[in-house]
């Protein structure tokens, strides 16, 4: 394992807490936090941060959700052990962690208007936009 390079938290302090805020909002969110980690669970896996993977497979774990539905969560798209909610909240946030190469195309935002407010996709591409952001710190940190 890598020396951790930087204390990102403690060496932008201020930045550091906006993120934070926006954490705190999101457990707010009408999401439900077992999605939002979920969420953050499948983003962490695309971007290969071991320290949040660890992390929200934990907080799952804590939260009642089986192991069985987090071993397939890789494969959430074959598995029946994902409802279409958490399968429109996935696909989104597969399309926006990966938005280089898909260009979020409405095959990927369509689905979420049968589940979801307005607000609560607001609060999705948040969530997704946060996790990519807190997978890039903490790995090009060496968290």
């Amino acid at each position: 394992m890598d020396a951790q390079r930087l204390e990102y938290d403690t060496l932008s302090p201020e930045a550091y807490r906006g993120l934070l805020a926006v954490h705190e909002a999101l457990n707010k969110s009408p999401l439900g936090k077992t999605l939002v980690e979920l969420v953050y669970l499948r983003v962490s896996q695309i971007n290969g941060c071991a320290f949040c993977l660890e992390m929200h497979a934990a907080a799952l774990r804590a939260a009642g959700v089986p192991a069985a539905k987090l071993d397939a969560m890789a494969g959430w798209r074959v598995s029946a052990r994902f409802d279409q909610r958490e399968r429109a909240a996935l696909a989104w946030a597969e399309a926006l962690t990966d938005v280089a190469a898909t260009h979020a195309p409405d095959e990927a935002y369509e689905p979420l208007k049968a589940h979801f407010s307005e607000g609560e996709i607001s609060d999705l591409g948040y969530a997704i936009a946060l996790m990519n952001a807190f997978n890039r710190l903490a790995i090009g940190a060496r968290r």
